[in-house]
């Protein structure tokens, strides 16, 4: 049995981590490491106590550079903190929060990160409290937008004199649909981009496979059908499922039903989101004896880990970095023209091709 790592060794690997990444989890060092998550959360609390990072939600961050005088790369002096609402940094928000992060440093601004649920009820209080506690200038925030209390954040954010950008998110308000600031992937650009390349492999019947949890499914659904629709392919050539959160009792049941309906209905590509749903999938239908790609290619989205599987898994990867960048910076341009017009930008993601992605199998 391999011991467990000294606190030394430990430290060394969160800092190399922190180092390579831009930011850490606690869930992925656990089970890099060997250990359990308070073991980690103390070697993170003993860390920043000794300035090397910055404890957030699920993780750590690195701390802003000091801005040491006369250097080409000194930093601006911290002159405002803004805050930023993320439903999590166990996935897919890290990179967000290190765009938000750099973007910020530029302009001499502290970030104050909170993490939230996935409840909208408890957001609109969790928003107070930060802005009354920190003196903010402004916020970027991810919250719900379907379910109870959803609308109240929006109306909230509105109405609140606190000026704000949506990041990943969009809404608009009643009765004339006035629009929020905002900062988008253009996920629907990149369902059509995925669709595109399978159709150019040949794959007339593409399935998709969505997180039924996920805000982001409906635009990649959006996109999808999109693209079934130019490239003409109708609906009796493809099938749409929702996958419950993997911890649910009957996800595994979906997986199968999944891969034995792409079998049966003679689909050949599958665009899932998210990785892991892809990973499941695809060592599903391995485990039946199909070859990936070549009985079965399948393009994951989000692009967190899909490059780790094997085989490595084609992904769309949206620009998460650059929408942390981009939203800090409209909040910027808002707090110097509170009276600018409201600006809704989307920012293009882009197509990763691997391994699982090939040409239709002879008699397909």
């Amino acid at each position: 049995m391999a011991r467990a790592p000294l606190a030394a060794e430990r430290r060394a690997a969160l800092l190399a981590t922190l180092e390579r990444d831009g930011v850490v989890r606690v869930a992925e060092l656990t089970d890099e490491l060997g250990v359990t998550p308070v073991t980690v959360r103390r070697d993170i609390v003993q860390l920043e106590a000794e300035g090397l990072l910055r404890r957030v939600h699920g993780g750590a961050v690195p701390v802003a550079p000091s801005g040491a005088s006369g250097g080409r790369d000194a930093q601006p002096e911290v002159t405002g903190s803004i805050g930023v609402m993320v439903p999590s940094l166990d996935y897919y928000w890290p990179g967000v929060v290190r765009g938000m992060e750099i973007e910020a440093r530029k302009h001499g601004l502290r970030v104050v990160l909170r993490g939230s649920s996935y409840d909208a009820r408890d957001e609109r209080p969790m928003l107070e409290r930060l802005v009354r506690a920190e003196n903010l200038l402004g916020l970027v925030a991810a919250p719900r937008m379907i379910g109870p209390g959803s609308s109240e954040v929006v109306e909230w954010l509105a109405t609140s004199g606190v000026p704000h950008v949506l990041v990943e998110r969009e809404a608009t308000l009643a009765p004339h649909r006035e629009a929020l600031e905002s900062v988008v992937s253009d996920h629907a650009l990149g369902a059509i981009m995925a669709v595109h390349h399978l159709a150019g492999l040949g794959h007339r019947r593409v399935g998709l496979v969505l997180s039924r949890q996920s805000p982001t499914s409906r635009k990649i659904a959006a996109g999808w059908k999109a693209a079934c629709t130019e490239l003409g392919l109708s609906a009796d050539e493809h099938f749409e499922r929702l996958a419950p959160d993997s911890s649910r009792p009957e996800y595994p049941l979906v997986v199968e039903e999944v891969v034995r309906t792409a079998v049966s209905s003679g689909t050949t590509a599958l665009l899932v989101h998210s990785d892991p749903d892809a990973f499941a999938i695809v060592q599903h239908a391995q485990d039946r004896g199909l070859r990936v790609p070549g009985d079965l290619s399948v393009v994951a989205y989000d692009d967190e880990v899909a490059g780790m599987f094997s085989p490595a898994l084609t992904a769309v990867r949206p620009p998460r970095e650059s929408v942390g960048h981009e939203a800090v910076d409209l909040l910027v341009k808002r707090l110097a023209n509170p009276d600018r017009p409201v600006h809704r930008t989307y920012i293009s993601p882009r197509l990763v091709v691997r391994d699982s992605t090939g040409p239709v199998a002879e008699g397909a």
